[in-house]
């Protein structure tokens, strides 16, 4: 087993490497840029290296530093945590060639997964269904129309590499194909520096169901069941859980069997996440599903797994690395209870969730049975503006999807995070949703249940009881003062504090 092994992130998925190492023994190094000087993941590790500028390309972008991190401080092995180099072939080979472990895949199932149009060539070969579109690249617009119409509009273009919703464009007709195929390749561009686009038809209200998958040096490989992702954001997921609600057990076993086939394909190793479309029951009632991308890393929304299934999956990650076999089969691999994650982050949404980056002034994190906060920050931290402004993931366990909804509204409801905005709000709004109670979800619920136009209303509603309870609170004070002649209350109502929380102004 490795005794010291760098951590290539930073934030609360350093952080949860940093918990994962100290359990099994392992000493931890921390990397940091100019803005994470003070960060929650460098006070935690036990060494710590300056590795440049604020922006990520001048700092966690550059394998060199990450590399010469390691050489000074002689780590045996890196965990790059996910984005930034987690899936870059190229720091991959780098880490190879270096004498450095790297904790992840292969740097060939890091290449042919990571190229959509490769890796959907490789799902059809493998026997793996994909959603019906084109096998290669568009080579020109023409070829994009004839294709279209061949498969039936709505269609939706995609960049070839990368993700996060850029390079997506979904198209009705032969006007909107023909505007948005410039687009789309510009947009591939300026995000991936590869401006490759592919074309697949396009499911209306699909739910995005994915596997997580589980492999060793040896030749096993297991899966963790499935993790229910259909509530998303511009193609960005928000809330995660784990069982799908719709997912019985011969459904989990059809979906298990096509994630293992995927990552046989490609000869996976470590942890790693096959992503599918679900689509609507057809007149049977089965629901048809098709293979979307493998993430070759450690998912964001991996907690939920580990909280049903028990296993650590970081910690897993560090013993395929060191070379061990897995130390479970298909057969031992039980799944009970539930469990529902929210991603909280700095950003405000009653501004289109526009980033809200800036000090934590106040924070109170919620505790008690079946809660668990992978958090990155503290009170007093300045989330910096330069990365992604996650302040932590959120996440509710129960004996059943109930018992953790409810769970999550109560932890929903303690959580205190005062100086900015944060998405809070919005997930008691969405946690309240009949359908969402009921496990109707598709990757359009957002903008199909108008939630962020009752997010606001909501808001709306709650001005006026502001302004009366700040009248409330000053005569109530004023009225104290002038009968016992005692200071005026810090107090303040339930309307007052209503407020507070809901606008997370504390």
């Amino acid at each position: 087993m490795f005794k010291r092994i760098l951590i290539a992130n930073r934030g609360e998925i350093a952080v949860r490497i940093i918990r994962a190492c100290r359990d099994a023994g392992i000493e931890t190094v921390a990397v940091f840029s100019d803005a994470d000087r003070s960060a929650l993941h460098v006070k935690m590790a036990d060494h710590a290296f300056h590795i440049g500028p604020s922006p990520s390309s001048q700092s966690y972008l550059v394998k060199e530093k990450i590399l010469e991190a390691a050489r000074e401080s002689e780590a045996e092995a890196i965990h790059p945590g996910y984005g930034f180099l987690s899936e870059n072939e190229r720091f991959r080979k780098a880490c190879d060639q270096a004498g450095v472990v790297f904790i992840g895949p292969s740097a060939h199932s890091i290449r042919v997964m990571g190229d959509k149009i490769a890796s959907r060539k490789t799902m059809i070969e493998a026997g793996v269904p994909v959603v019906p579109g084109t096998e290669g690249a568009l080579q020109t617009l023409e070829q994009a129309l004839d294709t279209a119409r061949g498969i039936g509009y709505p269609v939706m273009l995609k960049a070839s590499a990368g993700g996060g919703g850029k390079g997506m464009r979904v198209c009705g007709d032969d006007s909107q194909l023909r505007s948005a195929y410039d687009q789309a390749r510009s947009e591939a561009e300026a995000s991936f520096s590869d401006p490759t686009v592919f074309l697949e038809r396009f499911l209306r209200h699909p739910r995005h169901i994915e596997v997580q998958v589980l492999g060793d040096t040896h030749g096993n490989r297991i899966h963790l069941g499935e993790r229910e992702c259909s509530i998303q954001r511009r193609h960005q997921k928000v809330v995660e859980e784990c069982p799908s609600p719709i997912v019985d057990e011969d459904f989990r076993r059809r979906l298990g069997e096509t994630a293992l086939r995927a990552a046989q394909a490609v000869d996976y190793y470590s942890a790693g996440t096959v992503e599918m479309l679900v689509d609507e029951p057809d007149e049977k009632g089965h629901r048809p599903f098709y293979f979307l991308e493998m993430n070759t890393r450690l998912q964001v929304e991996h907690p939920v797994t580990e909280m049903v299934t028990g296993i650590d999956l970081v910690s897993e990650q560090i013993r395929v690395a060191a070379g061990e076999r897995l130390r479970f089969s298909q057969q031992e691999i039980q799944m009970r209870g539930a469990a529902i994650e929210c991603r909280v982050y700095a950003e405000d949404p009653f501004n289109n969730f526009f980033p809200s980056p800036g000090k934590i002034a106040t924070l109170y994190e919620p505790a008690g049975p079946g809660i668990r906060n992978d958090s990155g920050v503290y009170e007093g931290f300045e989330i910096p503006i330069q990365y992604d402004p996650m302040i932590s993931k959120l996440v509710a366990y129960g004996a059943d999807r109930q018992q953790a909804i409810r769970r999550m509204v109560r932890a929903l409801q303690e959580y205190r995070i005062g100086g900015l905005r944060t998405n809070l709000p919005f997930f008691e709004v969405l946690l309240r949703h009949p359908d969402f109670l009921k496990g109707d979800l598709s990757t359009d619920f957002i903008d199909r249940h108008g939630l962020m136009e009752e997010l606001k209303e909501e808001q709306e509603e709650q001005d006026l009881p502001l302004l009366a309870a700040a009248i409330e609170f000053y005569l109530h004070s004023a009225d104290r003062s002038a009968k016992i002649g005692a200071s005026p209350s810090s107090a303040p109502s339930r309307a007052w504090r209503d407020y507070g929380r809901f606008n997370n102004r504390w």
